[in-house]
């Protein structure tokens, strides 16, 4: 948080589309992008107990460095918290998009990119 100056975004930055344009940089933006639920088998027919959560990770920096900075930490700290936590996410796959530079703001941006296999347990069996 430190390193994004506290600017860490759910979905967009709240503000006006205009102010948004010159919004501070470095700033980290996370979406929700969709999921996917897994294949059916006999035992449930309209739900799988997994799906496939897809998660974005815009970052953005003033500069190639910091944005090669930035786009490490959030990998190194994404890594630790499913290593050393215990969730529904099972494992995931990363890719990142390409590097884009922004003119009018100036500042490069990049899109890390998580499909993450999340396990949920649909119906709660009682022992009888």
């Amino acid at each position: 948080m430190g390193a994004i100056g506290s600017r860490l975004y759910g979905t967009a930055i709240p503000m006006p589309d205009e102010d948004a344009e010159n919004a501070p940089v470095p700033y980290i933006i996370v979406n929700f992008v969709g999921l996917v639920n897994g294949d059916t088998t006999k035992d449930s027919r309209y739900e799988s107990q997994d799906d496939k959560v897809q998660i974005d990770i815009s970052v953005v920096g003033q500069t190639l460095r910091q944005l090669h900075d930035l786009t490490q930490m959030v990998r190194d700290v994404v890594c630790e918290y499913f290593t050393n936590n215990s969730t529904n996410v099972v494992d995931y796959q990363f890719k990142a998009g390409r590097i884009i530079y922004d003119g009018d703001k100036p500042c490069y941006w990049q899109v890390l990119s998580y499909e993450c296999d999340v396990y949920q347990k649909l119906y709660e069996q009682e022992d009888n």
